[in-house]
Order: C-alpha cells, then structure tokens, then sequence
C-alpha cells in the first residue's frame, strides 16, 4: 500500500505570511492539530503544531529558568526560547526541520518513520511541493480498509498448510512435537515452545489465516528447568 492511496487531501495549510494569532485560529476553527506552513508559491517550509503555540508570553506560560540555570544555558538556547514564546510571525515559531515522504512511499515507510521520530504526521511532497498528509488515523484508515470481508472457504488441508507457513515465518524456534491439527477450519496447536510470547505469536500467526475459524488450544510453555538454549 502506498500514501497515495490512504494521505489527506488536499491539506489545510497556514501561509508564511501568517502570525501566531491566525495559526492559532485556524488550528481550532479547521479541528486539527497542526498544519503545514507554505511560501507563496506552495513550497512547504515548515510546520506549525499546538506544541509550538502553547509557551507563550501572552498567556504567561513561558516557561521560566532560575538564576542558576541562566546562568549554566547557552546564551543560543535562550533568545531561541525567547523568540519562540514571543515572536508574533508564524515562521519564528514554527518547526523547520520536518520529517517527510515523497508521494510514492511505502505505508510501512512512513510508520517507521513516524516511529522513529516520534511524530504524529508526515506531510507528502512532490518535487518539493505539499500534496498530502499522512497521520497516525491515515494509517487507521488504512488498516480497516484491509479487515477481512466475509468467510473465506478452504479445506482442512490447505489451512493447515498456510498454518504452517506463517508460524514459519515467524522466526522463533519450535520444539519438534509441536504439530498443527486443523478439524472443519478450528486450528489446534500442541507441543511446547520456549516462551508465551512464541505461543501468543504462533496463535496469531495461525488466527490471520485464511479460513481459519478460531484457534482452541495453543502449545505450551516449558518449565524454566527445562527452557534451556543450545
């Protein structure tokens, strides 16, 4: 799946041109969180959150250093913090450096991209150009569009073959008793395993197969005595 097929569009944007106010106002009255701020001609050069409005002089919330801890800042950090909690241009306060992706990306990309930043959206760039945004409910979007539709019908054979496969993938190591029996689409796993968490992903592994109608018994968990690693 790509972004093209789940971003937003078209996206609300702030203009550089814009003070705080304004952002601010359109922010709350458009119900988002943040939006992208772009030049006159549509380049995309930054992005503007809640987070960068909410430490502002005008509210009192800037907040404030004791004389120690003016005393050990570098004088950069604080007319950065100065200029961020006073200034009234959008373009002062705004968040620069933004993480993006361009329109043909991978969902999978972009979530690890949101992952690995530990943001919330990434905008969608064309030859430096905004034409969508992907947010974490995108990727929700996503996901149920993906849900399984109806019943799918396979034989006891088949499903025990696909059973098999997947929790082969999964990559954990599997005692030699264990064994997937499948009666009439009901999948039941016996034998041992090192952890709980090699039995809840083999249980998985075997409920997202196609035709399988619910999983009964999964294996067990050996005895610390006995969990040993060759």
């Amino acid at each position: 799946m790509h972004v093209q097929q789940i971003m937003s569009k078209p996206v609300i944007t702030i203009e550089a041109t814009a003070s705080v106010f304004e952002a601010a106002e359109k922010l709350l009255t458009s119900g988002i969180s943040a939006a992208p701020v772009v030049d006159t001609d549509g380049t995309m050069i930054g992005i503007v959150s809640e987070a960068d409005l909410m430490f502002r002089a005008e509210t009192g919330t800037t907040p404030s250093r004791s004389w120690f801890q003016r005393l050990l800042a570098d004088e950069a950090v604080i007319a950065r913090d100065y200029v961020r909690s006073h200034s009234r241009r959008v373009t002062d306060v705004m968040t620069k450096d933004v993480v993006t992706a361009g329109e043909h990306a991978d969902v999978a990309e972009v979530a690890r991209l949101m992952k690995q930043h530990n943001i919330k959206r990434v905008p969608i760039l064309r030859d430096g150009k905004l034409v969508g945004l992907v947010s974490r409910s995108n990727l929700l979007l996503g996901l149920l569009s993906r849900q399984p539709l109806g019943d799918v019908t396979a034989s006891d054979e088949e499903i025990r073959e696909n059973v098999e496969k997947e929790i082969g993938r999964i990559g954990a190591i599997v005692g030699p008793t264990t064994n997937v029996v499948v009666d009439k689409g009901v999948v039941n796993l016996w034998g041992y395993v090192r952890s709980a968490a090699t039995r809840d992903a083999m249980r998985v592994a075997a409920e997202n197969v196609p035709g399988v109608k619910r999983v009964e018994h999964t294996p067990g968990v050996l005895p610390d005595e006995l969990n040993v690693t060759a």
